[in-house]
């Protein structure tokens, strides 16, 4: 065990680490990439995914709304930043996998379109 001083907001923590040697395996898996659009499995052309986990603060599009290429079609919030999710291409949606103040996983499939 080491012994560590760490500061936090002002307040000063002793904490004992302890090293680990030989082969360490993460305790989570490592998150995945940001995905590109991609074929939808309800035979949908493309898919928009959440790109890091968050909550999702505003939908902008329904379900059989067209839009615009760089049109704002949701915004998820995460670690208090807001984030807007925009149109790759001009499409239309044909579902939508989503609501204001749903919590998303990074990779969750928010919108299928074509």
């Amino acid at each position: 065990m080491r012994k560590f001083m760490v500061n936090v907001n002002g307040t000063s923590y002793e904490v004992e680490v302890e090293e680990l040697k030989g082969d360490v395996k993460p305790a989570a898996p490592a998150p995945k990439a940001a995905s590109k659009p991609a074929k939808a499995s309800n035979g949908a052309a493309e898919t928009i995914s959440a790109p890091m986990p968050g909550t999702i603060v505003s939908v902008n599009v329904k379900t059989g709304d067209s839009f615009k290429r760089g049109q704002v079609l949701l915004v998820l919030e995460a670690m208090k930043m807001e984030n807007e999710i925009l149109a790759p291409r001009d499409g239309r949606v044909v579902s939508l996998n989503t609501q204001k103040g749903s919590t998303v996983n990074s990779g969750d499939i928010l919108i299928a379109f074509e």
